[in-house]
């Protein structure tokens, strides 16, 4: 008895034959790139504007951090940090919490 395998009695089919008959392919998932911050643009030198803003409204804030100047002076982190040693040099502010990691002033006069 002779065996015959099923491969011989199917028609050999190339591959541009078969692709149409397989349907279309699934597209992949496009993930998003999640929420996209702005760069801020924060000055790295201190400008004569700038300086002078920054000694005429420092004695108007209650709260003086690296944080709060670099908001609302727009310079960068480094520099809002030598400010701060000038300003207190200067007697303009007053040191509250004096640590390593976070150092918090307050206004010199007129402050509770």
């Amino acid at each position: 008895m002779v065996r015959r395998s099923s491969h011989a009695a199917r028609p050999a089919y190339s591959r541009s034959d078969n692709a149409p008959a397989a349907g279309a392919k699934k597209q992949k998932k496009k993930w998003s790139k999640g929420k996209v911050k702005d760069k801020a643009q924060h000055a790295v030198l201190l400008d004569k504007a700038t300086s002078e803003k920054l000694y005429k409204d420092v004695q108007s804030y209650r709260l003086v951090t690296v944080a709060v100047l670099v908001d609302r002076m727009k310079v960068n982190g480094s520099l809002a940090r030598q400010c701060l040693n000038d300003l207190e040099e200067k007697g303009l502010i007053k040191p509250v919490v004096s640590h390593s990691k976070m150092k918090i002033y307050t206004r010199a006069v007129g402050g509770s």
